[in-house]
């Protein structure tokens, strides 16, 4: 008991006290930029309750869910199959993994201008900026995951005269399923921060275009609300990936 209350009063207590802080910084602040009562708690939370009851601020939320979804759908597509040919292949590995290294540590908002370019406006670009990012925890985790397997399992495979894809689907996938998850869920992360800014580039929907349109409407107490709900959502879906993992931790 005194566990499971210690666990709910201590993230409670920080959550206060992080509350406070922001309450005394828009106070310091408004005495010197008295717009900034409008990033005020009180206010952010009014402004919250008045778009959780809006249609439209639910189909913002719903079109940024999409993109993260087909997003992280086109980054397991490429990763999975990819890091499992590089955990497999020594000689692809060795010819790979610099330009891996490379292109991971360019930042996908740096492909914006390019993307636009090729794909046009709309969802296209945000989804391959979305799948650029998400990619790479993905692959890495994938090939990692296939370099740990146990090799006696896949001369079992060999011995019982499997086929190479029959070892991939009934041995080696299943054997990595733990290290796919722990790519996802550092995928979606990353992915939760890039949504954002790639929103701002040239939809009509979504929660960065959201804050743009907020800020141009001078809406400050609703772009501090929508900032909480980009909160609420990434965690909730960093908890729902972490519980995923745990399940199949826990069925192994």
């Amino acid at each position: 008991m005194r566990v499971i209350s210690a666990r709910i009063f201590l993230p409670l207590t920080g959550l206060g006290f992080a509350a406070l802080l922001w309450t005394a910084g828009s106070l310091a602040m408004a005495n010197i930029t008295p717009i900034a009562t409008h990033f005020a708690p009180l206010a952010a939370a009014h402004a919250l309750g008045v778009l959780l009851g809006s249609a439209l601020f639910w189909e913002h939320i719903a079109v940024s869910l999409q993109r993260v979804g087909v997003g992280l759908l086109f980054s397991l597509a490429i990763g999975v199959p990819i890091g499992i040919l590089t955990g497999m292949s020594r000689a692809f590995a060795q010819a790979s993994t610099p330009l891996f290294q490379f292109l991971r540590m360019i930042s996908p908002l740096s492909w914006m201008p390019i993307a636009v370019m090729v794909l046009g406006v709309g969802d296209a670009p945000v989804y391959f900026l979305l799948a650029f990012a998400a990619v790479w925890p993905i692959l890495l985790n994938t090939a990692a995951g296939v370099a740990q397997l146990d090799r006696n399992w896949l001369l079992l495979a060999r011995s019982l005269s499997a086929t190479r894809c029959e070892t991939i689907c009934r041995v080696i996938v299943p054997g990595i399923t733990a290290s796919i998850l722990s790519g996802t869920r550092l995928a979606i992360g990353i992915i939760w921060i890039v949504l954002v800014p790639a929103e701002m580039l040239g939809v009509s929907a979504g929660l960065g275009y959201f804050i743009l349109d907020a800020r141009d409407r001078l809406a400050y107490s609703e772009l501090m609300a929508a900032i909480l709900v980009i909160g609420c959502l990434g965690f909730f879906l960093d908890h729902l990936a972490r519980r995923l993992h745990r399940c199949w931790i826990h069925q192994r």
